[in-house]
């Protein structure tokens, strides 16, 4: 399967100086977990609601005054429309991600692409690979 074929269609992103709180509204009205960050055309970083309790809180800083560059995971990792699903899961239990940006062959952001995504389109292999990459995800953030 295609990575196509499983991930969420068009994703739009904020700009590195968007507010925290705003990039927390957007993540609860669209009931999503993260935010793509870009700049000057390119995809720079990702806001997750993990990056903003880890980095946003961390040290008593005040949230309000906090954009999306002071807590955004960098560099991204990304992976191709185009590519094989299975590719995409190894990735995110190598990489300990639990999302990614989807690009297609004109570098452009089309998608993401979950492991809720994954699961929901997953038969048989791919089941257990997602299994296995969620556990892992799931051990290094401390959640087992």
């Amino acid at each position: 399967m295609k990575i196509k074929d499983a991930m969420h269609n068009g994703v739009s992103w904020v700009e590195p100086n968007t507010p925290i709180p705003q990039i927390a509204k957007i993540m609860r009205e669209n009931n999503i977990g993260a935010v793509p960050v870009g700049e000057n055309d390119r995809l720079v970083g990702m806001v997750t609601d993990r990056d903003i309790c880890c980095r946003g809180i961390r040290d008593n800083g005040d949230v309000k005054r906090l954009t999306a560059r002071d807590v955004m995971t960098k560099p991204i990792v990304y992976c191709w429309e185009d590519d094989d699903i299975s590719e995409a899961i190894r990735m995110m239990e190598s990489r300990k991600v639990r999302r990614l940006p989807v690009i297609n062959g004109n570098k452009r952001m089309v998608g993401i692409l979950s492991l809720g995504d994954v699961w929901q389109k997953a038969t048989g292999d791919l089941t257990a690979q997602v299994i296995h990459a969620a556990s892992a995800i799931a051990q290094k953030s401390g959640v087992v």
